[in-house]
């Protein structure tokens, strides 16, 4: 299981302070759509200066027509990233039309679909997918996985299960983990530590409890400890 650090302060000085705080530990850097719309492929760059070893994770979930994605795709490869992610919901066609345009890069990323974003509860995820989290996350995931998609975004919930519906080297990254049992905030599906190496998560993304932190390091290397 590897750590994800999630990169949502809310200015690019905040962030990189804090990475300089964490910069002798192995971990992935999650850079979300906030962060690259405000501070672009410069940010992306400055990371890397600080430690070249930083994988970064750009979490921009790609959802548009298939070759408006794979447009898109082929333009994040060109940054060097490690991982990127879309959303499964976009479709097969689209997915395929990604994973096809990425073939003739130099350097292909790591590719990741989102299922049900962990913000959904039951309820709210009905209304928008006439469907319970858990079927829809695995026909999601499926999908992803006959369409050449390397991994998905879940909740650790899902992580098994979706496992067992397609290989077991299917990667899963779990947002939504609060290691110490802090508050859920505006995440709804929620897991621990513990309960992501049962569910067999491959990435644990972790945000608030180590940049809201007094001392992020350690935090970092407590999490890391228990991984």
């Amino acid at each position: 299981m590897k750590l994800c650090v999630a990169l949502d302060l809310p200015s690019e000085k905040e962030n990189l302070e804090l990475v300089q705080k964490i910069k002798e530990h192995d971990v992935w850097l999650k850079v979300g759509l906030r962060a690259f719309i405000r501070d672009g492929y410069a940010f992306l760059a400055q990371l890397k200066a600080i430690n070249p070893n930083f994988k970064i994770f750009l979490d921009l979930k790609l959802h548009d027509i298939p070759n408006t994605m794979a447009d898109a795709a082929q333009e994040i490869a060109q940054f060097g990233v490690d991982m990127f992610n879309v959303h499964a919901s976009a479709g097969k066609v689209a997915m395929r039309e990604v994973m096809q345009r990425l073939q003739g890069c130099e350097k292909q990323p790591i590719v990741l679909a989102v299922t049900a974003l962990t913000s959904f509860d039951e309820t709210n995820f009905q209304a928008v997918y006439n469907q319970d989290i858990a079927s829809k996350a695995t026909q999601f995931a499926k999908d992803a996985f006959e369409s050449g998609i390397h991994g998905v975004v879940c909740s650790a919930f899902e992580s098994k299960a979706i496992k067992e519906n397609t290989s077991q080297e299917f990667i899963t990254l779990c947002p939504g983990i609060r290691p110490f049992g802090e508050e859920s905030g505006d995440q709804k599906r929620v897991a621990n530590v513990a309960l992501a190496q049962q569910e067999l998560v491959d990435f644990i993304v972790v945000g608030r409890p180590i940049y809201q932190s007094v001392e992020p390091s350690k935090t970092v290397k407590a999490i890391l400890e228990n991984i």
